[in-house]
């Protein structure tokens, strides 16, 4: 029968490559207490474990019950707004001028922004929201929550419903054959609109900056429209057509903001010509004025 080794006896430490010459030259009761340290440590680490699980689980039911905030808040109805200005703030100084408890995470590169509501309400967001910060500017359609105001969601951009009434070709099919007696007037239009659109780059490499836009007239029923959408068809171009009168408005700022609507469209239908027809409506001979 073999004989019982005791923790003196070194043959019991040779299979282990991890114990040092400290080990080896242990007594029996510094072996012990250091086991006992040992074990002390290993539930402490026991211990520590279940408490970082029990917060890890706590964590994941919060993250789960504020997803289901998120969800429930982006199926409501939002509240229809303008973003005003965006603004560069220090989330250090926003937590010290504001003397509360400031998630400074949460705090999108300090991005911040000013909104205002379909209820002609003004709101200043430390925090933007769900929308990265990046992607807005000034003017942006978006959709906030009618509680905390905070960005969930962005909107198509909004245009007057006279701009959407408007006329809208987007393959006009008119030629310069369908109009007859204008050969001259055809020719300046290819010089001053077409070609300025077609061989952009030659103008580039000639230093030549075409004009912006043309003026058209004559009596009503010479072919002025008709000169026009040919033209959006020789340039694969979509036509946008607007009568004077309708620039004319009864309250400030709202013939200036069917103007701004039309161009937006324009540049998202680019390339485009648009077609104001009727532009002597739009200014008034003053009845004292004498030559």
């Amino acid at each position: 029968m073999a004989a019982t080794k005791t923790l003196d006896d070194k043959t019991i430490w040779e299979g282990d490559e991890s114990l040092g010459e400290e080990v080896l030259k242990m007594s029996t009761e510094e072996v012990v207490s250091r086991t006992r340290l040992l074990d002390n440590e290993v539930k402490i680490m026991k211990s520590e474990v279940m408490r970082i699980s029990h917060e890890l689980q706590a964590q994941k039911e919060k993250i789960k019950e504020n997803t289901e905030k998120i969800k429930v808040n982006k199926t409501l109805p939002y509240l229809v707004s303008n973003v005003i200005e965006l603004l560069d703030v220090d989330p250090q100084d926003l937590g010290e001028e504001d003397g509360a408890n400031v998630d400074l995470d949460s705090q999108r590169k300090g991005k911040c922004a000013v909104i205002k509501t379909s209820t002609r309400q003004t709101y200043f967001l430390p925090v933007i929201g769900l929308v990265d910060a990046e992607k807005l500017k000034p003017g942006d359609l978006v959709g906030v929550n009618k509680d905390s105001y905070l960005i969930l969601e962005t909107l198509p951009a909004e245009y007057d419903s006279r701009v959407k009434a408007m006329e809208v070709d987007e393959r006009p099919t008119e030629q310069y054959s369908d109009v007859g007696g204008l050969d001259k007037q055809i020719q300046e239009l290819i010089e001053a609109v077409v070609l300025p659109m077609t061989h952009k780059e030659r103008f580039v490499n000639l230093g030549i900056q075409p004009p912006k836009g043309v003026l058209l007239y004559g009596p009503p029923g010479t072919g002025k429209t008709l000169l026009a959408r040919a033209c959006a068809a020789q340039t694969k171009s979509t036509f946008l057509k607007l009568a004077g009168p309708q620039l004319v408005q009864m309250f400030i700022g709202d013939g200036a903001k069917l103007v701004r609507d039309a161009f937006a469209l324009a540049k998202e239908k680019a390339p485009a010509i648009i077609f104001i027809d009727e532009l002597d409506a739009i200014g008034n001979i003053a009845l004292f004025y004498r030559k």
